[in-house]
């Protein structure tokens, strides 16, 4: 049990000290930095020297002086950056409340194991093993290639196939959550509206497709963690939480959807009546082929007299389309994943529905650890698919005449978005090097990171490629990326980039250049001596990457840097707890409910929840705080049927809606989806954030709130009066 306490102990040092440090963490969760830290030279050249001397590390001279030492050698200091993000600013709270002796075992014992029905561990074991197999579900192509045969249905009408494409992502993010929709459909949505020529501006497309995808994720508690906290703490069944939530979130999707077609994006350079197919000319379809040095010319290019809309629709230009024409797709691996969470999902709930006792994450990590077995086997299986050489590939890329030969009906195939035809001459010839000494390997998922140089590699008419993940070689300047913010360091699918090494002509060995690999023409290349265990361990990524990209590729994207953050949040609110904080914020609640009643409660929940999301470290950092308030709540305050599901139902509208309110660190989905446009040249600034998602978000609440209202005072009970004392 937690060690509660009254407001007497509010006035204490420690107390007072607890709640700066939490809201000083949340701050830093809102406008993450990074802190320069200074260190001498000599110390970092000494401990360079004692790696290399240990072999550990091959020598560098990356931090070496640049100018011949003097008489006296001044040792000019060397900087490092810390970033100070949502991992590392939760942990360092923590670290520092344990250090000054504000909180102790008790809280630490509390934040991962759990106390009053929330168990963390628990939490994070259902939502890892769960959300590697709709991880897997999104690597084997299936959310690309159905929103490819949406994009057939829609054709060329603009309305319709935005309606379209709404329903598929409604429908979609109720079952598998938001993050494989942020993942596959983000990136799809951009290619999708870079082809359309008279689509100004993607904003139309990738806001409500970010709206709707957590809208959706409220109606399981299975699709987002928020639900799994909610429903953990208040002993809610998953049946009964979907079957309050449902008609709620249905009428919001459905009331939404008119609003924004024809009030918040009703111009037609945003969502044209009609779509017209941009025709490539040569030069374009050049550009296409020579990938990132084309880039880098697009770049360079720039009119001064462009405004900003333009110049990043120029540079979108650059994008390869490969993922909008010629999407891939695993059968065996989407079939075997579709059943695998079906099955999964649907124990939940009949085992949660039935009580039969069995917790959460003992069904999801079993579902988990087949998905790996069968990735893994699958991997191995066709290892050999992905060990062709390169030359092959090359070859038959040089028949098919190239990118604009697959260009919207051109002779060579393609994809015609007015007609729903897919036209593909060859399924080996989807792209050609610009250079005949550049080869380019198409594999299913093209994830060797960018840090690793990896063999010439070829891919059979099965290893097709997932996403845009292809590599260009034949440019020794690589484009500038925008990076991942200090915010979430993640990467999408479609984003990595398979390295091959350029042979030169006559054949003899050559100094590899890979694209990202940071290297400087200038920079030594040094001797092949011995070994160290750097060069073992790339050897040994290097291996699992080629053998097992499925598994590589999903284990890359898991949200593994949520656990972290949820164990050291849950660890902070338990400090507030057990200093009495949490039962003064009950208190401030209770007056409001006792004034306003169930429809109050129902608006100041919902506008609260949404707040909160913003400045309590996303919306998972604000379900931990507000469900232990309503928990001190419950214990001491009568109420009945009707307002306490009043307040827990608007509760889950307010953490789900609120990702899509006023910052990006409102939900990890929002971070993963400002980098995921970010690295296809859309970049959404905080203010443009908040003002386009602010009628969204107050349609979306008014319209969710105002149909729980009208649904707890039908369906619920309003005189009995009681205190949930098993809350």
């Amino acid at each position: 049990m937690v060690n509660r306490t009254g407001d007497g102990e509010i006035g204490s040092w420690q107390a007072i000290i607890t709640l700066l440090v939490f809201i000083a963490t949340i701050a830093v969760l809102v406008f993450p930095f990074h802190i320069p830290v200074t260190v001498p030279l000599f110390i970092v050249q000494h401990v360079d020297k004692t790696l290399v001397w240990a072999r550990i590390r091959p020598p560098s001279a990356s931090i070496a002086p640049s100018k011949p030492p003097t008489r006296r050698p001044k040792r000019h200091p060397h900087r490092f950056l810390l970033p100070i993000n949502f991992v590392t600013a939760p942990l360092i709270a923590v670290l520092l409340l344990l250090a000054i002796g504000t909180i102790g075992r008790q809280e630490v014992h509390d934040g991962t194991l759990g106390a009053d029905n929330i168990v963390p561990i628990d939490i994070m074991a259902f939502f890892i093993g769960l959300a590697y197999v709709a991880i897997s579900i999104d690597a084997s192509g299936l959310i690309r290639f159905l929103a490819f045969v949406v994009v057939k249905k829609g054709g060329s009408v603009g309305h319709r196939l935005y309606f379209y494409l709404y329903v598929f992502f409604f429908a979609l993010g109720t079952f598998v959550g938001n993050d494989p929709i942020i993942l596959s459909g983000t990136a799809f949505l951009a290619y999708l509206t870079r082809v359309a020529s008279n689509i100004k501006h993607p904003r139309a497309w990738i806001y409500s497709q970010f709206a709707v995808a957590n809208i959706s994720s409220a109606i399981l508690v299975s699709s987002n963690p928020t639900n799994l906290v909610l429903a953990g703490a208040f002993k809610i069944t998953f049946t009964n939480y979907t079957a309050n939530m449902i008609v709620p979130v249905a009428i919001t999707g459905i009331a939404l959807f008119p609003f924004l077609l024809y009030l918040i994006f009703p111009s037609e350079e945003l969502i044209p009546i009609k779509i017209e197919i941009r025709e490539l000319d040569t030069e374009a379809t050049a550009g296409i082929t020579d990938g990132p040095a084309t880039m880098d010319s697009a770049l360079e290019t720039e009119e001064p007299e462009l405004d900003k809309e333009a110049q990043e629709a120029r540079e979108r230009e650059a994008l390869p389309l490969e993922d909008l024409i010629d999407p891939f797709l695993d059968k065996s691996g989407a079939i075997f994943g579709g059943v695998i969470i079906t099955i999964t999902l649907a124990t939940i709930l009949a085992t949660n529905a039935a009580h039969a006792g069995a917790q959460v994450y003992q069904i999801t990590t079993p579902a988990a650890v087949i998905t790996l077995l069968r990735d893994i086997i699958y991997d191995w299986r066709n290892r050999n698919d992905r060990q062709h050489p390169a030359e092959e590939k090359q070859d038959s890329a040089g028949e098919s005449g190239g990118p604009s030969s697959m260009l919207f009906g051109r002779p060579g195939g393609g994809f015609d978005v007015s007609t729903g035809n897919k036209q593909l001459s060859d399924p080996e010839s989807a792209i050609t090097p610009s250079q005949p000494e550049a080869a380019v390997t198409k594999d299913r998922y093209s994830n060797i990171p960018p840090d690793m140089e990896a063999a010439p590699s070829g891919a059979t008419g099965r290893s097709r490629s997932y996403g845009s993940n292809v590599s260009y070689q034949g440019s020794s300047t690589s484009p500038e990326i925008p990076p991942l913010s200090a915010d979430l360091q993640l990467q999408t699918l479609d984003d990595k980039r398979t390295q091959l090494h350029v042979f030169p002509p006559s054949g003899r060995s050559s100094t590899s250049k890979t694209l990202g690999s940071g290297m400087n023409s200038s920079q030594p290349v040094l001797p092949q001596g011995r070994r160290t265990l750097v060069d073992v361990l790339r050897d040994v990524k290097e291996y699992n990457v080629r053998t097992f990209p499925t598994v590589y590729t999903v284990m890359q994207h898991l949200p593994f840097p949520l656990v972290p953050f949820a164990f050291c949040m849950f660890t902070l609110v338990q400090g507030l707890v057990t200093k009495g904080w949490v039962e003064l914020f009950a208190g401030w609640w209770a007056a409001w409910v006792n004034k306003t009643g169930v429809v109050g409660a129902i608006g100041g929940m919902g506008f609260l929840s949404v707040v909160m999301c913003n400045f309590s470290g996303t919306n998972i950092g604000a379900t931990i705080l507000i469900s232990r308030v309503l928990q001190a709540w419950m214990r001491t305050h009568p109420m009945s049927d009707r307002l306490r599901d009043a307040t827990l139902y608007a509760l889950a509208l307010g953490v789900n809606y609120g990702a899509f309110s006023f910052t990006f660190s409102a939900s990890l989905a929002g971070l993963l989806w400002r980098d995921i446009l970010a690295r296809k040249f859309i970049n959404v600034r905080r203010l443009d954030f908040a003002r386009i998602n602010l009628p969204i978000i107050a349609i979306s609440m008014a319209i969710g709130c105002g149909v729980l209202t009208a649904q707890v005072y039908i369906v619920k009970d309003g005189n009995n009066s009681t205190i949930n004392t098993g809350a």
